[in-house]
């Protein structure tokens, strides 16, 4: 990455110490104790082969699938605590409290029980003694406590409120500790609380996609994806924000984190956007912005598409073919933006001179060979998907061998493992706790009776039903990871959309975007708000910024439960070519009438025109797009030769 931070040398870097500031600040995962020498060795180790157990068991493994996942639970429990104390600030070298040991070993025992007695007590029936009982409530509890630890306290919130529903009204026992039984035996003892889909799915697909994105990260490809992002679009104007994103979709969809990659990819191109003119309010939020829409860029598109493909019951190759069209449409609308913020404030991009060779980066194009054939194989349906992410995990080590720069070695593999199985931990526990948020709200029937209030309230009204939906997925994704927010949506506002008509994959692909998008929507927007520490601009403003860059990922998901073609859903390839260009037309038109320039400044009655003729062209249906084609030419019309006719009065 030295390449790319000297490519202006008037740019300051940003500090290690300080990227490592903003991740404590805004990314749990960062918060980890301090292990050094042999201890240090020991937790590696125990990383190291939990990764290469998970790998063994989901190609390999043929035990009972209880015994996977509580086994899978059990070591998520054991490095959770390992990892991450019980509070920020605490750095003091190899120590770990008593109290945590003993939560410890209690809660990784409660788990490691149901493993070895799974036999007999998936044969003895509802019938539990006060001591199964408890110890369920042990492993409830410490699942909690890792998951506030490294995920954060929002979606304990969410939990504890259905949690609480359940015992006092949800559930028809008349006595306490008959509801606590029930609801303890349901939750741990049963596929219908923490071992229900998404661990399920975790321990299964996700965690060796984990494992797949830190080997690629150990073959510099995201070094790679910078370099041919600024060798691509760096020399045009504000090239350095057109940079940020193209390798923040790329990056984005590797690491899956939109907060870990608006840090680790902002700190080379937020100062490089400042430096060039953006103002720091703005070149925070399209990193922020461009992060976390690596979401939803296929192939990879975060851990929730894998749990989509099983919650909808369609191949993953399905989702990621569906995924295509939405992708596109989101990265253009901030890649119009940056240009016409660019051509407003009259930017111009990096030297050319100063860029990497477009032809010297494809010697190195090799480097895409795993995530290549990885969609080859899947798509295909050459093998499983968890094979697949194996084959691709050993190809990544195969072509790493050609580039002597970023070869990997036995360290680098090793390294690669352990930054797979604590990257496991966050998202393992964010899945466990869906599932009990899932399980509370099935065994008390709080599903029918939400999807019952909200279609009466509702009526035949469509769009009524998708704002109350949005707003859920906003204000429930707040501050929670999108693999869990989206197990809580799925469950619970998805079955809302079938019911007023929706297709079912355009109901999940709905509540999986507003689960993202919350990531940069105000007042909880991590992603912006971490964008803003490296631009050191005032957070809010950022926020709202990169809300209005994501424009797209706010109408587009509408568009497509209307008309369900926008996902190739019932459609013809001459259907998908006209909604292609009637949506970049739309998409251009929304982002020209938000920026509030197009050749020249508009006057706002203007780019409400604009916004109309987008909102129009981006509606996939032959009379809308007709008009919305009409008022954009006009609209570009006039403002080319109002554009022309004021540079000529200026050259008077």
């Amino acid at each position: 990455m030295s390449e790319v931070k000297n490519m202006n040398a008037s740019t300051p870097e940003v500090s290690e110490e300080t990227i490592d500031a903003v991740m404590k600040k805004y990314d749990r995962e960062s918060n980890t104790r301090i292990w050094e020498g042999k201890a240090k060795i020991v937790v590696a180790m125990i990383l190291v082969a939990f990764s290469l157990w998970c790998i063994w068991v989901t190609l390999f493994a043929t035990f009972l699938e209880e015994i996977r996942l509580t086994s899978f639970m059990g070591l998520i429990i054991l490095m959770g605590f390992l990892i991450y104390p019980a509070k920020k600030g605490e750095q003091r070298p190899n120590h770990i409290p008593w109290y945590d040991l003993i939560f410890m070993v209690l809660g990784t025992g409660s788990y490691l029980y149901f493993t070895f007695q799974a036999n007999t007590i998936i044969n003895q029936g509802t019938r539990f003694s006060w001591f199964q009982i408890i110890i369920g409530i042990i492993a409830i509890a410490a699942l909690i406590e890792v998951t506030r630890r490294c995920v954060g306290i929002p979606i304990l919130i969410v939990a504890a409120f259905f949690v609480i529903y359940a015992l006092a009204y949800g559930l028809t026992n008349p006595e306490f500790t008959g509801r606590l039984r029930y609801l303890v035996r349901n939750l741990f003892y049963t596929k219908e609380g923490i071992f229900s889909t998404p661990v399920n799915v975790c321990s299964k697909y996700i965690v060796v996609f984990i494992i797949f994105g830190a080997f690629l990260e150990k073959t510099g490809i995201s070094d790679f994806f910078i370099r041919l992002a600024n060798s691509i679009a760096g020399r045009y104007a504000g090239g350095p924000a057109k940079v940020a994103v193209i390798s923040s979709a790329l990056c984005g969809m590797v690491s899956g984190s939109s907060v870990g990659n608006t840090v680790t990819t902002g700190s080379v191109t937020i100062p490089m956007m400042k430096d060039t003119g953006y103002k720091a309010e703005f070149a925070g939020a399209v990193e922020a912005a461009s992060s976390t829409g690596g979401q939803i860029m296929p192939p990879i598109m975060g851990a929730a598409a894998f749990l989509m493909a099983d919650f909808v019951g369609v191949p993953y190759s399905s989702i990621i073919g569906r995924a295509i069209l939405p992708a596109l449409l989101y990265f253009l609308g901030i890649f119009v933006s940056v240009h016409l913020e660019a051509k407003k404030l009259g930017l111009t991009g990096i030297p050319k001179d100063s860029l990497p060779n477009f032809w010297n980066l494809m010697k190195k194009v090799y480097l895409l060979l795993p995530l290549v054939m990885l969609v080859v194989w899947v798509s295909g349906n050459f093998m499983t998907m968890q094979r697949a992410a194996a084959f691709a995990i050993l190809l990544s080590i195969g072509v790493s061998l050609f580039d002597a720069q970023n070869r990997i070695t036995p360290k680098k593999i090793l390294l690669a493992l352990e930054q797979g199985g604590k990257s496991a931990i966050t998202v393992g526990a964010a899945c466990g706790v869906a599932g009990i948020i899932s399980g509370a709200i099935t065994m008390t029937g709080l599903a029918n009776d939400l999807i019952h209030a909200i279609v009466g309230v509702a009526g035949n009204h469509l769009i009524i039903a998708l704002l109350l939906t949005m707003l859920c997925c906003i204000v429930l994704g707040m501050g929670v990871p999108t693999t869990a927010n989206y197990c809580i949506m799925a469950a619970t506002t998805a079955p809302i959309l079938v019911r007023m008509g929706v297709p079912t994959m355009a109901a999940h692909f709905f509540v999986f975007y507003f689960g993202i998008v919350a990531d940069i929507t105000p007042p909880v927007a991590l992603a912006a708000y971490a964008g803003s520490a490296i631009a050191k601009s005032n957070p809010m403003r950022t926020a709202f910024n990169a809300s209005k860059l994501a424009i797209a990922a706010f109408i587009v998901p509408y568009m497509f439960c209307y008309n369900p073609a926008m996902l190739l859903i019932d459609t013809t390839p001459l259907s998908v070519a006209l909604i292609v260009v009637t949506s970049i037309l739309g998409v251009f038109a929304l982002a020209a009438a938000l920026e509030g320039y197009c050749f020249t400044h508009m006057h706002p009655l203007v780019r409400v025109w604009m916004a109309v003729s987008g909102l129009m062209l981006i509606h996939p249906a032959v009379l809308t797009d007709l008009a919305g084609f009409i008022l954009l030419m006009g609209g570009l019309l006039y403002l080319y030769t109002h554009a022309k006719r004021n540079a000529k009065h200026a050259a008077l």
